[in-house]
């Protein structure tokens, strides 16, 4: 069967998600803020988790940033007696604080980033010096983020080359790391073209290092550099693998040229190559955000035929594809057919439906679906309430919204930011600036998104 000749539809969402459907979807479509988006790094390197973080960092982490704040910066000296004299245990725990508070200092006023710079350095290699002390690859990570923000891009590599000279592991992060930072400045290619040299990028679960860059760039975005970087691997003598042809049929689709996806399907065919879950995930989305739910049950069917079953993910996909292509009546008949094969709705499921009625105006059966939800054991997540609370917003019904809110705090989700905008939005847009102060009270009572507070003020009319 040559799929490709039914699969020509337009691009689908999150190329470096085409397994697991993001978890984060409803968020992009209801309120078009990216507040809470999650690009794979750590949250503690995120700008609003650094930013945020109220607590005073432990006693130790205090005293070394003061120590390295009130040194002279004339003198670039890693022999910095200062720190000796603090008598503080170096741990894992203490470096991290320590950059992560360089770190926070750095985006809060960005005034000294060389200074910046070179305080983290300088503390980096002294603690490096201590005895039985040895730093981890998130410490490294930590200086490179630091090295990025400060623009110090040669540091970055002088310090990746240091990991592996040390027998660190450069990873995926490591790459996403410099591959982003290096982008911006515009030397991703050179960035590509260092990580291939290296050789040891060998990162689980790809079988070798091209296979790890080119998901890493698919991560990132750099769909332009996935063809070239594919190239450099042919004549490597590698032969590409069904993870390789998954990654250029989505690059491919990503940047429109629909053909290409055609040649490389029938390509992977003829190497005796057989589609994999992944890649009848990204057929399935493809098939969904193109409205084509019968081409879509062939496919369906065609994976029994071949022995792997559709699993909650699969559906959860197709259906997430259909309630984007506005096709409500398709995804209830793929959720009913998903139940008789014996697969379970998931709570990720059940909010792909529920934000379609919702966005659709259909708040009635928005609500059975989410009653549904919960008499089945599926607990919603932040996501199904912003949906929910979103939906009874633009129905007029605030108090309901509100209900909903403490709701889920009771339940134990805490509300995210786009949680409490999108109730003061609709609040303010409605004229009650009352219950949106009331709202934005509370969540600063509880030590909510405090830094955000001015943000959420410009809702204001």
């Amino acid at each position: 069967m040559n799929f490709a000749l039914v699969f020509t539809t337009n691009v689908v969402r999150k190329a470096y998600r085409f397994l697991f459907p993001s978890r984060k979807f409803c968020n992009g479509n209801l309120n078009g803020s990216d507040e809470e988006s999650d690009l794979g790094f750590p949250h503690l390197e995120d700008r609003e988790a650094i930013c945020v973080r109220s607590k005073v960092l432990e006693t130790g982490a205090s005293r070394v940033l003061e120590a390295l704040h009130q040194e002279e910066d004339s003198v670039f000296d890693t022999k910095f007696s200062p720190l000796d004299e603090l008598n503080v245990r170096v741990s894992g725990l203490l470096v991290r604080d320590v950059l992560v508070g360089i770190l926070r200092n750095l985006r809060c006023d960005d005034n000294n980033k060389t200074r910046c710079a070179k305080l983290a350095y300088r503390f980096f290699v002294w603690s490096r010096e201590q005895e039985r002390f040895r730093h981890t690859v998130d410490s490294y990570h930590l200086l490179m983020k630091i090295f990025a923000d400060c623009g110090e891009y040669k540091a970055m590599w002088r310090l990746v080359d240091e990991m592996v000279q040390d027998g660190y592991p450069t990873t995926a992060r490591t790459f996403n790391l410099l591959i982003c930072s290096c982008g911006e400045a515009g030397l991703a290619k050179q960035a590509v073209v260092q990580f291939i040299k290296f050789k040891a990028f060998n990162y689980r679960p790809f079988k070798h290092s091209y296979n790890a860059i080119l998901n890493a760039l698919l991560g990132v975005k750099q769909y332009g550099l996935i063809e070239w970087v594919y190239e450099q691997m042919l004549e490597d003598g590698f032969s590409p693998d069904v993870v390789t042809y998954n990654v250029l049929m989505w690059s491919n689709y990503r940047l429109g040229k629909m053909d290409q996806f055609d040649r490389l399907f029938d390509e992977m065919a003829r190497d005796g190559l057989s589609p994999d879950l992944y890649t009848f995930n990204i057929l399935l989305h493809i098939l969904g955000r193109g409205n084509k739910p019968l081409a879509a049950l062939t496919t369906l069917n065609h994976m029994k035929e071949v022995g792997i079953e559709p699993s909650v993910i699969h559906f959860t996909t197709l259906i997430d594809g259909l309630s984007r292509a506005g096709n409500l009546e398709a995804c209830k008949y793929f959720i009913d057919e998903m139940v008789k094969v014996g697969c379970t709705p998931d709570v990720v499921c059940y909010t792909v439906m529920i934000t379609g009625y919702v966005i659709s105006g259909e708040l009635e059966k928005a609500k059975e679906m989410f009653s549904e939800m919960t008499s089945k054991g599926q607990l919603p997540n932040v996501f199904t309430y912003n949906a929910m609370i979103r939906g009874l917003c633009m129905a007029g019904e605030f108090r309901e919204a509100c209900w909903m809110l403490k709701e889920m705090e009771s339940r134990g989700c805490s509300p995210n930011f786009v949680v409490y905008s999108t109730l003061v939005s609709y609040l303010r847009k409605a004229g009650k600036l009352g219950e949106a102060r009331k709202v934005i009270r509370d969540m600063v009572k509880k030590g909510h998104y405090v830094h955000l507070v001015p943000k959420m003020m410009k809702y204001r009319r």
